[in-house]
């Protein structure tokens, strides 16, 4: 078995001559998310080989973020890496230290594109940022940058308002305690740290994990927003047809209440449901029923109690 204290952590950096913009793409931030590693692994040898070059600006690639979840195999190595992601002293467990290396390192760039894959069939889609604010939860002034380059990854389908969502949640079981901005905190991953460091960020989830498709299309956001971005010398990628485009929006989460809460259906992400009907049961047999039409998003049959059960997501169309 892997020990922790064998492994390190690896970077390949490749800068143009010319100015630009500095990129940081990732893989294998979740270690059975393997797409967006063989992806990048790809790209590294057309580099290496001169079949592709970086002109402008700078990139750097991390094909394996977390490497004890890689070498396990699994989502997380001692915990999920992409919760709870800020530089930590002293360190708690192998995920804090990769926090402490990854942090400064995504503080150092200017874009984040993270590739992950999923668990359900579905089709690829974006996690994107807020809308600029300046309000107290996550602050941003990227929109524009960071929903254009969305639209050039190579998917149809958008996904906004995660920390909004999570930190509601957690204010609603929290509400007046001293733990909130800690718990708030947990909600912080890769994206979150970029954008809260200055820069911009967006999650690619490729498809399902065996998908052999997923590779490729990392591979293609990859090659886009080096495009896009100015640092090879392609044509730049057009933005996805308007007519095409699938944005949602999270709405709400819900929490399982108690161990004995059941979903009435096997749900996946995406699955569409109408107001009222019926999405799972209490532990007293109570019906949790649809406030509204929806779709659900990131379903946790194994959730424990008084944890995120489940996310609505509605139609949004104005991205």
């Amino acid at each position: 078995m892997t020990s922790a204290d064998t492994l390190q952590f690896k970077s390949i950096n490749y800068t143009g001559q010319g100015p630009g913009p500095r990129l940081i793409v990732t893989g294998a931030v979740h270690g059975n998310e393997v797409c967006g590693t063989q992806a990048i692994l790809r790209v590294l040898r057309e580099l290496d080989e001169g079949s592709l070059r970086i002109r402008n600006g700078s990139v750097t690639f991390v094909p394996i973020v977390n490497p004890l979840a890689y070498a396990k195999g699994q989502r997380a190595g001692e915990r999920n890496l992409n919760r709870n992601l800020f530089p930590k002293e002293p360190p708690q467990d192998f995920e804090d230290r990769i926090g402490n290396w990854l942090c400064p390192l995504l503080a150092s760039h200017d874009v984040l594109l993270d590739l992950h894959s999923f668990n359900a069939a579905s089709q690829p889609f974006v996690m994107v940022g807020p809308r600029n604010n300046d309000g107290p939860l996550e602050p941003f002034r990227h929109e524009e940058k960071e929903r254009a380059l969305a639209r050039r990854l190579g998917v149809t389908r958008f996904v906004d308002g995660w920390l909004r969502t999570y930190g509601a949640g957690v204010q609603r079981r929290l509400r007046g305690s001293s733990e909130l901005a800690t718990v708030l905190r947990y909600g912080m991953g890769t994206t979150e740290y970029m954008r809260s460091s200055g820069g911009y960020a967006l999650t690619l989830e490729c498809g399902q994990h065996a998908d052999p498709q997923a590779p490729q299309v990392a591979y293609r956001a990859i090659l886009n927003t080096l495009a896009f971005l100015g640092l090879i010398e392609a044509t730049a990628p057009q933005p996805v047809d308007p007519a095409v485009v699938e944005a949602l929006s999270m709405a709400e989460v819900y929490d399982k209440l108690h161990a004995d809460d059941r979903f009435s259906r096997s749900w996946s992400s995406f699955d569409r449901v109408a107001r009222g009907e019926e999405i799972g049961r209490r532990a007293d047999g109570t019906p949790v029923l649809a406030e509204y039409d929806a779709l659900i998003l990131f379903p946790d049959s194994g959730a424990a109690a008084n944890s995120e059960w489940y996310y609505l997501a509605k139609v949004n169309q104005g991205f």
